[in-house]
């Protein structure tokens, strides 16, 4: 579903990405991992068109990225901190986004249920606690039915029912065949989740392997002690 070859992207004389090669594979659940600054943020931002790479190519669904933007209906992002118009509330983000969409055709009184959002679709987004607003960000993600989702740090301020609520989504979407890029600083939740782990570090590859593979690698019981593990032994 997504192809990534030589990626290479600076700023200044920062070299965040460096010769990234990789392929993404629909119907998998895909874990971009790695300590601040090893260049996952920027990974992502070229998949989304956000940033341009310096060097290298990416093709999503047999499509090269060249400037093209309509491929970006078939994802669904989910930041890490979702910023929304403060003086509108919940349900008129979810005319607005549907709007700017041109089509009402959603599944949203599912997601508002599974998301435990009825008794907020009237509030102001001022009056939202943020464990709310990460609710309604993961609604709009799922809204549109997309082929990709790309979900960073989705369950930072849930509370446990969301959370497994949302994790129970993810993992039906995979089943229905979606490509999902997961990040998440939480290794327990990678763990749980994720079909293959890519573990970014200055902007390299380091590993690249199922959880299964980390883990007798590293010679470690528990992903995050793998993972502490290998930036250990790579002087980090």
């Amino acid at each position: 579903m997504i192809t990534i070859e030589q990626l290479d992207k600076s700023f200044g004389k920062l070299h965040v990405l460096q010769s990234i090669t990789l392929s993404i594979k629909r119907g998998d659940i895909t874990a971009i991992v790695g300590p601040n600054g090893a260049g996952k943020t920027t990974l992502i931002k070229c998949i989304l068109g956000l940033v341009k790479a310096d060097k290298g190519s990416l093709t999503i669904g047999g499509h090269h990225l060249n400037g093209e933007w309509t491929y970006r209906k078939d994802i669904g992002y989910m930041p890490q901190i979702a910023r929304f118009p403060d003086n509108l509330t919940v349900k008129e983000i979810f005319h607005l986004v549907k709007d700017l969409r041109g089509t009402r055709d959603t599944d949203d009184d599912e997601l508002i249920s599974g998301f435990l959002l009825e008794n907020e679709m009237n509030k102001k987004i001022r009056n939202l606690s943020g464990g709310t607003r990460q609710k309604l960000s993961a609604s709009i993600a799922f809204l549109f039915n997309p082929k990709i989702l790309i979900l960073d740090e989705p369950t930072a301020g849930l509370d446990p029912i969301s959370s497994s609520n949302l994790k129970d989504k993810i993992i039906k979407e995979r089943a229905n065949g979606k490509t999902i890029i997961l990040t998440s600083h939480i290794m327990s939740e990678i763990q749980e989740l994720s079909d293959r782990i890519i573990f970014l570090l200055d902007g390299k590859i380091f590993f690249d392997g199922s959880v299964e593979d980390i883990l007798g690698t590293a010679k470690e019981r528990t992903l995050e002690r793998a993972i502490a593990h290998m930036m250990k032994g790579n002087g980090k």
